[in-house]
C-alpha cells in the first residue's frame, strides 16, 4: 500500500485545539455539563467541542450515530455517546512522522493525564476501533493512527524493551513528563529518563506491540508496511526479552543465577516493588513459561509466571508468526523467524497446561481444576484475578481459547465468586472483580465490561449493564474503580482504555445481542 509522505502534525482538530478555549480534560471530566440524558440518572454531555478533539473521524460519529439510534434506554445511549469516542477526543496527543524518516507515522497516545505512551494501554486504547479499520493511505485515517502507534512502539522496545510507558518522541515538542514515584528507581538494565517514563517490566506489554501488529495485519493485510521500517527488528527485541526472562532463579548446581531485569523502588507500598533486593520471588527452572515482574497493574508480581500475561503472550505471538511468514516469503525477513515465534508460543501453552492449572476445593467439595493467576514454578499458586487486562477473566479476548472452553468456564465461575476470589468485591451499587491496585472494596467496571464480552447469558448481561449505567456519578464516564458500596466514591475520572472498552462492549452487544440494547435500565 502507498502511504503518504511529508512530515504532518495532523490537525484534524485545528490550532484551537491547543489554545486556552479548550478546557483541561482532567477538570473538565468531573464536572457535569448539559445537555443531561433523559433518564434517571441525568448523565453528562463529556465531549470536547469537535475544534477541541484531538482527532475527529467521520467514520466514528456515523458509528456513534448508528449505535445510539439503536440503544432504547437514555442514560445508556449516553454512557455509549461519551465513552466510545474518548480516546479519540481526548488522547491522541500527537500524530506526526518521524524526523529521519517523513514516511514513518507515529502517533503518541496518553491514557489520561499523564503525558506518557504506555504500551498496553495505547494498544488496547486503539483495539476499540479495531472493527472498524480498514486500509487506507489517508493521514486522517484510523489506519494511520494504527501505523503510528505500531512504529513508536517498535522505537520504544528497540530503545528499552524491558519498560512499559514512555515519554513523547523528540518530534512532537512535547517536554518529556516527570515521575516522581522513579526518582528513587534503581533499574537493570538502566534507561534514559528522557525516553522512558517508568521501567517496570510486564510480558503484557511485549504482548501488546504483538495484538496491535496482528489487528493492523488482519484488517489491512498491509504487508509493505511492515517491511518498510523497523518492526521485524523490534519484533526480534520482544522475541530476546522474553527468551531472557525465562531465566530461573538458580542453576542446576544450586547457584543464584543473574537476572536479566531487576527493580527497587523506595516505597511503602509492597506492589511498587520486587522483594529479594529486586529479583522478586523466585521462579523454578525448566517451566517454559516466561517471567513476568509485573502485572498489567503495574503492581509486582507475587509470584512471576503470570498466567493471564503468558496466555496472551502466546495468542497473539502465533498470530504476528503470520506477518512474518508472510514477510519471509518475500525476502523480508530472516528466515525460520516465523517457525521460531509458532514454536515458542505452542511452548509456552504446553507450559500453561502443565504449570498453570491447579486443583482446588469446588463448590460441591469435591477438587476441581482451574486456571491460577500466578504460579512459581516450584508448585506454588496465587488463585485470584485481578481487573486489569491481561485477566483470566479475559483469556477469550486474548486469542488464547473459546468461551464455552470447560476449564475457563470452571475458572471464570470461581472468580466471579463471592468465595473464590480474593479481589471479587460485592455490594449494593456494583459487584465485579477488582484489585491491590485501588485496593478492597472498590470494584473495577473494567472487569464488568469483561465480564459482558464473555458472556452469552443475557440476565448475567442485563444485571451487569444495569451496574455500570447507575455508577458513574452522573458524569457519564467509565471510572477507574467504584466502591461497592457508595458510587460517589471512585477514582480516575478520565481512563480513556475502559471508556473505549466499554464502546466496544456496546458494538459487540449490538451484533450478537441487539434486543439487550432496546432493554430498559432505569
Amino acid at each position: 500500500m502507498r502511504r503518504t509522505t511529508g512530515t504532518f502534525l495532523l490537525s484534524i482538530f485545528a490550532d484551537t485545539a491547543l489554545s486556552q478555549s479548550c478546557p483541561d480534560y482532567s477538570s473538565y471530566a468531573q464536572q457535569r455539563h448539559e445537555p443531561y440524558s433523559s433518564g434517571k440518572h441525568a448523565l453528562s454531555y463529556q465531549r470536547p467541542s469537535p475544534s477541541c478533539r484531538t482527532f475527529n473521524s467521520t467514520l466514528i460519529e456515523s458509528t456513534i450515530a448508528n449505535i445510539s439510534s439503536a440503544i432504547t434506554d437514555p442514560d445508556l445511549a449516553r454512557l455509549f455517546e461519551n465513552s466510545y469516542p474518548n480516546t479519540l477526543d481526548t488522547a491522541i496527543k500527537w500524530h506526526g512522522t518521524a524526523a529521519s524518516n517523513p514516511a514513518e507515522e507515529l502517533t503518541f497516545i496518553i491514557t489520561g493525564d499523564i503525558d506518557a505512551m504506555w504500551l498496553r494501554d495505547s494498544t488496547n486504547q486503539l483495539q476499540s476501533y479495531a472493527p472498524l479499520l480498514t486500509a487506507s493511505s489517508s493521514p486522517t485515517s484510523l489506519a494511520s493512527l494504527y501505523r503510528g502507534a505500531i512504529n513508536l512502539q517498535g522505537r520504544y522496545l528497540l530503545t528499552a524493551p524491558y519498560c512499559n510507558s514512555f515519554q513523547a518522541p523528540p518530534e512532537s515538542g512535547i517536554a518529556p513528563a516527570h515521575n516522581s514515584a522513579a526518582d528513587s528507581d534503581r533499574v537493570v538494565p538502566g534507561y534514559d529518563r528522557d525516553q522512558v517514563f517508568e521501567c517496570k517490566y510486564e510480558l503484557d506489554s511485549l504482548a501488546s506491540f504483538l495484538e496491535i501488529s496482528a489487528s493492523y495485519w488482519g484488517a489491512t493485510r498491509d504487508l509493505d508496511f511492515f517491511a518498510a521500517f523497523h518492526w521485524v527488528a523490534a519484533v526480534q527485541a520482544v522475541l530476546k526479552t522474553a527468551r531472557a526472562m525465562t531465566t530461573p532463579t538458580y542453576g542446576e548446581d544450586g547457584v543464584v543465577l543473574g537476572s536479566p531485569y531487576t527493580f527497587i523502588r523506595d516505597t511503602t507500598r509492597a506492589t511498587e516493588t520486587l522483594a529479594n533486593d529486586g529479583l522478586g520471588n523466585p521462579v523454578g527452572r525448566g517451566t517454559g513459561l516466561v517471567r513476568s515482574a509485573f502485572r498489567p497493574s503495574d503492581d509486582s508480581a507475587i509470584f512471576q509466571f503470570l498466567v493471564p500475561a503468558n496466555m496472551m503472550f502466546a495468542g497473539y505471538l502465533g498470530k504476528a508468526a503470520e506477518i512474518v511468514a508472510a514477510l519471509e516469503g518475500e525476502g523480508k525477513a530472516p528466515g525460520g523467524l516465523s517457525k521460531e515465534m509458532k514454536g515458542f508460543a505452542d511452548d509456552i501453552r504446553a507450559a500453561i497446561t502443565q504449570h498453570g492449572v491447579v486443583s482446588v476445593v469446588g463448590a460441591d467439595g469435591g477438587a476441581e481444576t482451574i486456571y491460577a493467576y500466578e504460579v512459581d514454578g516450584f508448585g506454588s499458586a496465587n488463585v485470584m484475578d485481578d481487573a486489569n487486562i491481561p485477566s483470566l477473566l479475559s483469556a477469550p479476548l486474548l486469542g488464547y481459547l473459546d468461551r464455552d472452553d470447560p476449564l475457563y468456564q470452571r475458572t471464570r465461575e470461581r472468580i466471579l465468586g463471592q468465595n473464590g476470589n480474593p479481589y471479587f468485591m460485592r455490594g449494593p451499587a456494583i459487584n465485579a472483580v477488582g484489585g491491590p491496585h485501588v485496593g478492597p472494596g472498590m470494584a473495577w467496571p473494567m472487569a464488568s465490561i469483561v465480564r459482558i464480552l464473555t458472556s452469552d447469558d443475557d440476565k448475567e448481561i442485563t444485571d451487569t449493564l444495569k451496574d455500570l449505567v447507575s455508577t458513574t456519578d452522573g458524569l457519564g464516564l467509565i471510572h477507574e474503580s467504584i466502591n461497592t458500596f457508595n458510587p460517589s466514591r471512585w477514582t480516575r475520572q478520565w481512563f480513556s482504555w475502559a471508556n473505549g472498552l466499554f464502546g466496544q462492549m456496546i458494538i459487540d452487544l449490538h451484533s450478537r445481542k441487539p434486543d439487550i440494547l432496546k432493554k430498559s435500565f432505569q
